[in-house]
């Protein structure tokens, strides 16, 4: 799966796949900020908030960061002209303003960073910094300390997975402080990340626990059930009221979940990406559900 995320033959095959199109929808909220505002304000009106991502990463062209960081700002300044900016934040990738420029690529990304937090605060919302790669982990949490100077609503991500996320939830867990908590998506070799599914899972659960009974406001990002479960036992335990943690799941993925939670009271943050540069999400999506990969490749054989 991640060599077909990487192929640009597949790619150009499956937009042109009409049930493509269809999974497309199903994730990604479209290619254009007009599309992920109304998806947005659906939300919104749903009893949901929502964390718009603009879909790519890896920039290595000073011009395509700075465009990136534009897009940032135009989208919070239509959700400040929406209505929707106190419901509606932005994650931003800092691999898509900089950060893997050669020699200077911290100090790009943080300046685009600090364009868009300023964006944010004006609006009346808040930027999350997401997290990559393991190799980006300590420049990515140095960037957010940096932006925390002067934007601390910043919210940060962790990922479960990693073996040093227990000592960065505590250093991360303090008032004020907003950290989203996920299992990782990125192929890791095991001398930094957890290799069994049992295991990333115990991670999860201590990085939880180090969180919720913590004074910052934790954002616990999963799907899996047992684990939602499982939070909301340790957020009763930590005599956490329903609004001082929220839960946070990807748009099209479990949405019967995510109303669920909702109907009973919970924060549910539903993560939305947007943008033209689809394709890898939207492989990465379907390795996650076997029933709409089999469909998926089926129909990409008929056309090839």
């Amino acid at each position: 799966m991640l060599a077909a995320a990487r192929s640009e033959r597949l790619k150009d095959v499956t937009e042109r796949v009409a049930l493509t199109r269809r999974l497309v929808a199903r994730y990604v909220a479209g290619a254009s900020e007009s599309d992920v505002i109304r998806v947005a304000g659906d939300l919104v009106g749903d009893g949901f908030t929502v964390s718009i991502d603009r879909l790519g990463e890896h920039t290595r062209d000073l011009g395509q960061a700075m465009r990136v960081a534009d897009t940032y700002v135009s989208v919070l300044d239509e959700l400040h002209r929406a209505e929707l900016s106190a419901r509606v934040e932005v994650s931003v990738k800092l691999s898509a303003i900089g950060q893997a420029f050669h020699g200077d690529g911290d100090r790009v990304a943080l300046d685009h960073a600090r364009r868009i937090c300023h964006a944010a605060r004006n609006a009346g919302t808040t930027v999350t910094v997401d997290m990559e790669d393991h190799t980006t982990t300590d420049s990515t949490l140095n960037i957010l300390r940096e932006l925390r100077l002067d934007f601390p609503e910043t919210g940060a991500v962790l990922q479960a997975y990693l073996r040093r996320t227990e000592g960065d939830c505590r250093d991360l867990a303090h008032a004020g402080s907003r950290v989203r908590l996920c299992k990782g998506a990125y192929d890791e070799p095991p001398s930094v990340a957890f290799m069994r599914k049992a295991d990333v899972d115990r991670s999860y659960v201590r990085c939880a626990k180090i969180l919720l009974s913590g004074p910052g406001y934790p954002m616990l990002a999963t799907h899996d059930p047992r684990l939602v479960e499982i939070t909301g036992a340790l957020a009763s335990k930590y005599h956490r009221l329903q609004g001082s943690y929220e839960y946070q799941m990807l748009y099209g993925v479990r949405p019967e979940e995510q109303r669920r939670l909702v109907r009973a009271g919970e924060e549910v943050r539903v993560y939305v990406p947007y943008g033209e540069d689809w394709y890898g999400y939207l492989v990465r999506r379907l390795a996650e559900r076997p029933a709409n990969l089999s469909l998926f490749l089926r129909s990409v054989a008929s056309k090839r």
